[in-house]
């Protein structure tokens, strides 16, 4: 059977099942609470900023940097004593996972990180467009565009006639590769490769020298970011770019993906992978490398500020090569933004939350944790490896090459990259039909 033809009789499938499951209920979902006709169309926060004199609690939910979330709490609620934030920390793909059942339940949180799936929710009217806050706050100002441009959803604010806001960031995110440089230096690495072929001569030697050449936390994202980070070298921007974003006809079955997924092949039958990969969660592949167990490192800047404080000068940074010495700089990534639920019962508090975020004060918490402030110039310069992802970030930004995770693609997305580059890993799957997994996800998405 034609794969496409195979394709469209699933939907053809999936469609029918779904009339017969919706018909009996559609007369009580208008009244169940939580519920999308509970909550129609797009909505925006109040234009008032003016913060309640009331004691305030605040509910946040987030996936990234605990470490930086607390601290950035604490500033806050030093400025502003009668409002509480009450952190709820979740594991990244917990809260993927279940961010939809979250925010369309009576129990939402207040503020919420943004992640895939908010540009539903916020067109269902579940996440409150902040436009008005954009204009009152002056956020133009004092963010950059680039960081707001990835929020906006791509709508027109229906409060003030500009460019919608659903998200502001907190710090902006690369991935990359850290290395410890007394390993690399065992090994005869005198530092970052120039090109990929470079970065593979490099793991080569340090597999030579009886070290483990690369942490892999596979076990939930950290494989994610080794795929990603080499289709980022192989794959033109546009044409990934397309796909992310629903693009019609676009696909990620090409040939500089497949290109990717054989290295990711290639480097764990070379054994270049810590043991048990697999099984190594982002956290804990961070750890080890801490402790000296491999020379490189895939991961986040997320992970920078551990590792400073763990490594000291002993740790660098760089951004995967690309194919030609000189090549455009482009990595994955995006900003650890929050979004603020149409529920929330103070929508100002909130308000005042966000904006603290944009402020001198939040962002040198934001750069001592290894994030990029959304306005560098706002802080100090940074040291050790802060500096070297600040200043991969400035070549990213400065070559357009920033781009965003490969799990918004679709909301299920992240689970089929998932176990699909672990599959890569064990080389328990061919390339061709990782791909095909992932384009299947893709295509039942978008015909919705």
């Amino acid at each position: 059977m034609m794969k496409s033809t195979r394709r469209v009789r699933r939907r053809i499938a999936a469609a029918a099942c779904a009339v017969a499951l919706v018909l009996p209920l559609t007369a009580c979902e208008a009244l169940t609470p939580g519920s999308k006709a509970a909550v129609p169309g797009p909505r925006s926060v109040p234009s008032s900023t003016a913060v309640p004199d009331d004691d305030v609690t605040l509910r946040l939910q987030f996936a990234d940097a605990p470490p930086m979330v607390d601290a950035l709490i604490a500033a806050f609620e030093k400025g502003h004593p009668g409002i509480s934030v009450e952190p709820q920390y979740k594991t990244f793909s917990d809260y993927v996972q279940n961010l939809k059942l979250t925010m369309t339940s009576d129990s939402a949180p207040d503020i919420a990180q943004y992640a895939v799936g908010m540009t539903d929710l916020a067109e269902d009217g579940h996440i409150l467009d902040l436009a008005p806050y954009r204009e009152a706050y002056g956020w133009d100002e004092s963010i950059p565009p680039v960081s707001l441009d990835q929020l906006t959803a791509g709508r027109t604010s229906e409060a003030t006639g500009g460019r919608a806001l659903f998200g502001v960031p907190a710090g902006l995110s690369m991935t990359g590769i850290y290395y410890n440089k007394e390993l690399a230096e065992q090994a005869g690495i005198d530092g970052p490769p120039r090109t990929l072929a470079e970065f593979e001569d490099q793991l080569a030697a340090a597999k030579d020298a009886g070290l483990t050449p690369l942490g892999v936390g596979a076990l939930d994202s950290g494989g994610l970011h080794l795929w990603a980070g080499l289709l980022n070298q192989l794959m033109p921007t546009d044409d990934y770019w397309d796909w992310v974003n629903g693009t019609e006809g676009a696909t990620i079955e090409t040939r500089a993906a497949s290109i990717a997924g054989e290295r990711v092949i290639e480097w764990g039958r070379k054994g270049y992978y810590n043991e048990s990969a697999n099984g190594t969660g982002q956290i804990d592949s961070t750890a080890q490398f801490a402790e000296g167990d491999s020379v490189f490192l895939v991961n986040g800047n997320w992970a920078a500020g551990q590792l400073a404080t763990v490594m000291g000068d002993n740790v660098g940074f760089f951004p995967i090569p690309g194919e030609r010495a000189g090549a455009r700089t482009v990595a994955s990534g995006f900003s650890v933004a929050y979004a603020v639920s149409s529920r929330t019962e103070h929508p100002e508090a909130a308000g005042a939350f966000l904006d603290f975020l944009t402020s001198p004060e939040a962002g040198q918490i934001i750069s001592d944790n290894g994030f990029l402030p959304p306005n560098p110039e706002a802080v100090a310069k940074p040291e050790g490896v802060l500096a070297d992802i600040a200043e991969g970030h400035r070549r990213a930004i400065a070559d357009d090459g920033i781009t965003t995770f490969p799990d918004f693609a679709a909301p299920a997305m992240l689970d089929r990259l998932r176990s699909g580059v672990q599959k890569l890993i064990a080389h328990r799957v061919e390339p061709a039909d990782y791909l095909d997994s992932l384009q299947d996800e893709w295509e039942e998405h978008h015909a919705e």
